[in-house]
């Protein structure tokens, strides 16, 4: 360990001066390689971030709470009660107090709670109430690293939105060598440094988001509607908060939601709603990206009460609603709008026309034809055109990684 100290002294580390006054939560688990994290903390509190760190119950068998503590300058917690006092460590604050979360070491065992939501410690706890982005940081030996299990719950991480810092290679504690090193701390100080300055690309930029299906009455029961989920949409506007944009986002019925200080969420059931709501926040907004599958019809009439089963076929006339990205891209001034074309055929001809029709600088197109795109994946294939005629085409990714492709391209039309 001496060694070690000795070689990071004789580096020339660049600290970034952009982690000033950012709030850092460092998660320590059960890992030999828990002895870095000692120097990592020490490098935060170097360039002047606020620590604070958490560990499992494990982790103390590796590096004690007294060491982090003093590097930290913070109380370090590791249970859910203050000693024996009754007082409780409250996960939930600590969870939206912190800038970034950094689980480092990450073991195989909390990777594998992390992907499916166990919450057994406070580590565990506070991850799944955390607000703020979330880098992983793995260490174990190089089986326990390549083996499928792994393999899969760092892709579902992945897949949340987490930033994964690979593992690195090298002598191993079990004597073999290989990949499963935890990165070292000054390469973990460079992804630092480059989320917070990415952070600050879209800082002081307000986005109007519409995500999710809509639903469209019958009967007080019934509704006509689709299988949209909203997780890419939900994909997006993390990706957009994560470089400092301010989202209002408009949603139909769905079970994803943004959770971030960030996001100011409005539910809504109908078009109509959406289209209302979006009008409302329009005029304001720098950006809009029109993410909701809204659907094109509504029944011209809804009953009052539930329409009974009969016999004869049931006509219902069906009458069309807004086309939201439409009537706002007749309106726009300044604002760089977005759409989204699910088709299934003719889909690039398609596509272009809704750019024209719609008055919009990109569009993003997937095809139900692609297996994995479209409804109720995790993951999505689009190509995005722009009106000036370019074309990106991207292969089947994760919707996270989909988003961090769509939000390159939307800085890169913003600073031209």
């Amino acid at each position: 360990m001496e060694k070690y100290h000795s070689e990071l002294q004789t580096k020339k580390l660049n600290i970034p001066a952009m982690l000033a006054g950012k709030k850092v939560l460092v998660a320590v688990c059960g890992s030999i390689a828990a002895y870095k994290t000692a120097f990592f903390v020490r490098l935060l509190n170097k360039a002047g971030a606020e620590v604070k760190v958490i560990m499992t119950h494990s982790a103390k068998s590796f590096i004690t709470p007294l060491t982090l503590s003093t590097l930290s300058k913070n109380p370090v917690l590791s249970t859910f009660e203050k000693d024996d006092s009754g007082e409780w460590n409250n996960h939930v604050d600590l969870g939206l107090w912190a800038d970034l979360m950094i689980v480092a070491p990450a073991s195989a065992n909390t990777l594998s709670k992390m992907a499916h939501g166990a919450c057994d410690n406070l580590v565990t706890a506070v991850y799944l109430s955390a607000r703020c982005p979330v880098m992983v940081c793995p260490a174990m030996d190089l089986d326990m690293y390549q083996h499928p299990a792994t393999r899969t719950n760092l892709q579902k991480l992945k897949d949340y939105g987490n930033i994964i810092i690979d593992a690195e290679s090298g002598e191993l504690a079990s004597g073999l060598s290989g990949e499963g090193r935890m990165a070292e701390p000054e390469h973990i100080i460079e992804f630092v440094e480059e989320f917070f300055s990415r952070s600050q690309s879209l800082k002081g930029k307000k986005v109007l988001m519409t995500s999710g299906p809509t639903h469209e009455a019958i009967d007080p029961v019934r509704f006509i509607g689709n299988h949209s989920t909203g997780k890419m949409g939900t994909s997006i506007a993390m990706e957009l908060v994560s470089r400092g944009a301010e989202i209002q986002f408009v949603s139909g019925p769905t079970g994803h939601y943004p959770k971030h200080p960030s996001v100011q969420v409005t539910k809504v059931t109908s078009a109509d709603e959406m289209f209302e709501a979006s009008k409302a926040y329009f005029a304001d907004m720098d950006i809009a990206i029109f993410t909701a599958a809204v659907a094109d019809y509504k029944p011209k009439t809804v009953a009052n009460s539930k329409i009974k089963k009969q016999e004869n076929d049931l006509d219902i006339i069906l009458a069309p609603n807004p086309d939201i990205a439409k009537e706002l891209g007749a309106v726009k001034m300044n604002q760089f709008t977005i759409g989204f074309a699910l088709e299934t055929d003719q889909e690039e001809d398609n596509a272009l026309k809704k750019l024209e029709k719609k008055n919009l600088d990109m569009i993003v197109l997937n095809s139900l034809r692609n297996e994995g795109a479209g409804f109720a994946h995790d993951t999505n294939k689009v190509s995005i055109y722009d009106k000036h005629n370019n074309v990106s085409h991207f292969e089947l990714k994760s919707k996270a990684e989909v988003a961090k492709d769509l939000v390159d391209l939307l800085e890169r039309a913003l600073n031209e």
